[in-house]
């Protein structure tokens, strides 16, 4: 049996199940002037888990005023992360584009902020 170079390694469904992904709404995005790599600071709403800080590196494909307002999805249990001055509380998840740019993962329909993927 052959493996491809991104084929990824198998987990259990219990690891699986450990991953808390959630969406939430995007209510402020601005830049993150401290960031290595141009970022924007996130603040999401996950609704029952609060108001929740993210760094982004998504200034390719996105701005502030684009970002304010969508739904995107987050993982909430992965612990905080220091960048720079700023504490990373969730990460905000996407796919790269074919030239490595993000895109952002999201529901194809509106849902309740803090609902978790299933």
């Amino acid at each position: 049996m052959h493996t491809l170079p991104d084929e990824p390694a198998l987990i259990t469904w219990q690891h699986f199940e450990q991953t808390d992904i959630r969406v939430g709404t995007i209510v402020e995005a601005r830049p993150f002037p401290g960031a290595r790599q141009p970022a924007y600071q996130l603040l999401v709403d996950l609704g029952p888990l609060g108001l929740k800080k993210s760094s982004a590196q998504i200034t390719n494909r996105y701005t502030p005023e684009d970002l304010v307002g969508r739904q995107v999805l987050c993982v909430t249990n992965l612990g905080n992360k220091q960048i720079g001055k700023f504490m990373s509380e969730v990460l905000v998840t996407g796919f790269e584009d074919e030239h490595g740019h993000i895109v952002l993962a999201q529901p194809g329909a509106p849902v309740p902020n803090g609902a978790k993927l299933k």
